[in-house]
């Protein structure tokens, strides 16, 4: 099984990232930060990924730490399942609508670590959580998942919408790059032979 389990522990954040690649989707989480694990159950879910995640961080003093620091674990754990990426897909792409939101995101398991993110919150805060965050989650994560990733939002005006819509495609890009291609078994999915 494509499995792994990271710890990571600073002086800010305490955090254990388990992961199957090759799950039924189920979640388990306990961050101290409610919308970011609704968010994290949308990888989870819609990548059919395993993930259990906790976390122990400093969100007396803000989010920040919590956010970025489990996007690098999660890129961590889940560089650690792969392996050598012989056989994978390796791009993945979706769209995903809510509502009147609509994201495209576009994944490509390079090992060259590059975040274009382009989502025009409508809103700077979901309830208590600062939606400036999600990109610090996202650039933790491709520069520990050595991964080019593109994000869009195409449209939305409900912030809550927007970056639902961006995690769903998110974890949905993920299942359709880590997917096992049988025609590419044994191989690198790469002209350079390496990943």
């Amino acid at each position: 099984m494509r499995s792994a389990s990271v710890n990571r522990d600073t002086l800010e954040t305490q955090i254990k990232v388990s992961v199957n690649l090759d799950g039924d989707g189920n979640g388990r989480f306990d961050t101290g930060v409610p919308f970011l694990e609704h968010m994290l159950d949308q990888i989870a879910r819609h990548g059919m990924i395993d993930l259990d995640i906790t976390c122990k961080g400093d969100v007396h003093i803000d989010d920040h730490h919590t956010v970025e620091d489990i996007g690098i674990t999660l890129g961590k754990a889940i560089t650690e399942a792969l392996g050598d990426k012989k056989g994978i897909t390796r791009y993945g792409h979706s769209y995903v609508p809510l509502d009147e939101a609509l994201s495209r995101v576009v994944v490509d398991f390079s090992g060259r670590p590059g975040l274009v993110m382009n989502v025009p919150f409508t809103q700077k805060r979901i309830g208590q959580f600062d939606t400036e965050l999600f990109y610090e989650f996202f650039q933790g994560f491709v520069n520990h998942a050595l991964v080019s990733l593109h994000i869009d939002c195409l449209r939305g005006h409900n912030a809550h919408h927007q970056v639902e819509t961006v995690f769903k495609a998110f974890g949905r890009a993920l299942r359709m790059a880590l997917t096992p291609d049988p025609r590419m078994a044994g191989t690198t999915p790469s002209t350079k032979g390496v990943l």
